[in-house]
């Protein structure tokens, strides 16, 4: 049933096990593995050269720049408490919203699909808890919409018919399908957070994101042109198309690609671990394939199994901080980075609540720090995660939460 009421009853997660896995982004009723228009392959019926719009779409030299920059900004608040930092920029003034008494919040989620979703969604009802227990926030009723733009739209929609929301949190499933939606919640006159994903409006109090897909494909990218060779090829696996955080880190990453010489392919895998070593396999069996880009790590193992399966020698990898990808990177010694969509992001929207329901300023848009983990990195990394499940994410930041680190293992919400 999606509509539940979270208070302090334990929910058992036992079916997460069971569900895609796909980073950030929502899952495919029938996955694609198509090559990108730009690259003249094959779409998934075979043809050569899809009517698929490229990524020069998505791509803003603007945008570009600010991420190019933030990368290295200055954020502002305490290092020991990352989900709580922003770039220094206009503020809300919530003086409005000020009042005493706990509250209800309106939660409309994109989904809890895949691990990175999954892992966020336990942090969260961990902060929520603190709240509670703190008297800010009496309870979060949540309408999980199961990665589908109708179905969220239409949970918006009932919040906003039931009338008793004192805030909504709403985490996007896409951009531009929930615009509409997310400007109904603004007009209702509460305060509107909105987390992960963008849409096209800034209604929204607060925005809350890491600094985003350009960074990471700004991250990426140079990292493995770093490592490789003019004329050298790369794998790109990408989810799927349409959400705004994945088309920027593609269209970042290859751009950078073809201002150093390297030959990159990409695909859509629908996260599918058999597709994505399908992929692979193909095109070891074509030629050499030197490099592999993920935009999202989960199924990063599949992608490396491929490649021993194939006898062939590791590739330069990018995956993300996803344990799985830790593990194995580790074991294999190959030359990888793990970019980073902060995880603990999914503790900031209730904070944000905490501090518009005292009345206190946030920022407009609240922009997190987002930094890759390096090899020097990855066995403190490992260490302060030790005996957390493959699916879970080494940034989720819930450290310092009740149920730590039980609820994480066990993948259940107190």
């Amino acid at each position: 049933m999606r509509r539940t009421t979270l208070g302090r009853s334990v929910v058992a997660l036992s079916a997460l096990a069971m569900l895609a896995a796909c980073s950030t982004d929502e899952s495919l009723d029938d996955p694609a593995v198509t090559e990108s228009a730009e690259e003249g392959g094959e779409s998934e019926d075979g043809e050569e050269g899809g009517e698929e719009a490229g990524s020069e779409e998505w791509f803003d030299q603007a945008d570009y720049d600010e991420q190019f920059e933030q990368r290295s900004a200055t954020f502002e608040g305490d290092e020991s408490t990352p989900w709580l930092q922003y770039i220094d920029g206009e503020m809300t003034d919530t003086a409005e919203f000020a009042s005493e008494g706990a509250k209800k919040v309106c939660f409309s989620n994109a989904s809890i699909d895949n691990p990175w979703r999954q892992t966020g969604w336990i942090t969260m009802n961990q902060q929520l808890e603190v709240l509670q227990d703190s008297g800010v926030i009496s309870e979060m009723e949540t309408r999980d919409a199961q990665a589908d733009d109708n179905t969220q739209i239409s949970d918006i929609d009932y919040f906003i018919a039931e009338g008793n929301c004192d805030a909504f949190v709403i985490s996007p499933n896409s951009t531009a399908a929930l615009t509409p939606a997310v400007e109904r919640a603004c007009d209702t006159g509460m305060p509107v957070v909105v987390f992960d994903r963008g849409v096209e409006t800034d209604c929204a109090t607060t925005f809350i994101h890491p600094i985003g897909g350009y960074a990471w494909g700004i991250d990426t990218a140079e990292f493995l042109s770093e490592n490789l060779e003019e004329g050298d090829k790369v794998v790109a696996l990408r989810i799927l198309p349409g959400v705004d955080v994945l088309e920027h880190r593609w269209a970042a990453a290859e751009q950078i690609f073809e201002e150093n010489g390297i030959e990159a392919v990409d695909y859509f895998t629908g996260a599918d671990p058999t597709e994505i070593k399908k992929i692979i396999s193909d095109e070891l069996a074509t030629g050499e394939v030197q490099g592999v880009w993920m935009d999202a790590g989960d199924g990063a193992v599949a992608a490396i199994e491929a490649f021993e399966d194939a006898g062939q020698d590791y590739p330069v990898m990018t995956g993300e901080d996803e344990m799985s990808f830790l593990r194995k990177w580790e074991d294999t010694g190959l030359t990888g980075l793990a970019p980073v969509y902060s995880n603990f992001q999914w503790r900031t929207p209730l904070l944000a609540v905490e501090k518009i329901f005292a009345g206190e300023e946030v920022p407009a848009e609240w922009v997190l720090p987002q930094t890759p983990i390096t090899e020097d990195e990855r066995a403190d990394f490992l260490a302060a995660n030790d005996g957390m499940p493959d699916g879970h994410y080494a940034k989720f930041g819930g450290e310092d939460l009740p149920g730590y680190p039980e609820v994480w293992q066990e993948r259940i919400i107190p």
